[in-house]
């Protein structure tokens, strides 16, 4: 058997004509057995882009039990961008606050009676929030705090029964899927894209998928919204 694997697998073939000992064979095949089962079995970030992928990944089911948080980065910002501002130049843009708006209009759709709602405190989030929201909306200075403490705050603030909505940065999305053992290339959050997480009764985290800032429009088009 481990002579068909060698036969097959064209590293391992070059491998095989240097007369290697079979035991370091055997160990070369093992590591490339074990990258493959744990390329199969990490935590892949799902595209959620329509009713049917949102329906399939359980994101409804687990929205209507209270079980969600989503973590929206901040729409364009304006001091990377050569769009025109909103307002204040450390917010985001015009195109920014569109975008955002799109996403409103999807997260109201999910219903949002039993949520509960948290900004960073920074200008950016806080005018994305108030594009998604139509409001301002509270801020809580842990939102901002993008290290190896936020994924534990995230879930902490998650109460049972309410879903959980959160403006905050990339880099605060990206250390919880750090934390949910995402690869790094998967781990890529762009402009107002939503993350969903679903918290269990156990308090363990669940990675559901990702929706980009332009699939809400197709989301809301997709579902009638």
């Amino acid at each position: 058997m481990l002579e068909n694997v060698i036969a097959t697998h064209p590293r391992l073939v070059r491998l095989k004509g240097r007369q290697l000992p079979a035991a370091w064979l055997l160990a070369v095949v093992l590591a490339f057995t074990a990258f493959g089962l744990w390329h199969v079995l990490r935590p892949h970030v799902s595209n959620l882009g329509s009713a049917q992928l949102m329906s399939e990944h359980g994101v409804y089911s687990a929205w209507n039990s209270g079980q969600v948080i989503v973590l929206i980065r901040h729409a364009e910002r304006c001091d990377r961008s050569n769009h025109a501002c909103l307002g204040d130049p450390a917010g985001i843009t015009v195109e920014g606050n569109q975008a955002a708006s799109a996403v409103g209009e999807g997260i109201r759709h999910l219903g949002l009676a039993d949520a509960d709602i948290l900004s960073s405190p920074e200008v950016r989030t806080q005018q994305t929030a108030s594009a998604v929201f139509g409001k301002a909306i509270e801020t809580q200075d842990w939102l901002a705090r993008c290290d190896s403490t936020f994924a534990n705050a995230a879930l902490a603030h998650k109460r049972e029964g309410h879903n959980l909505v959160l403006i905050t940065h990339s880099g605060c999305i990206d250390h919880l899927e750090r934390q949910l053992r995402v690869a790094g290339g998967e781990r890529v959050a762009g402009y107002a894209s939503a993350l969903f997480v679903s918290k269990d009764s156990n308090g363990k985290a669940h990675l559901l998928g990702q929706l980009n800032a332009n699939q809400w429009q197709t989301l809301n088009s997709s579902t009638g919204m």
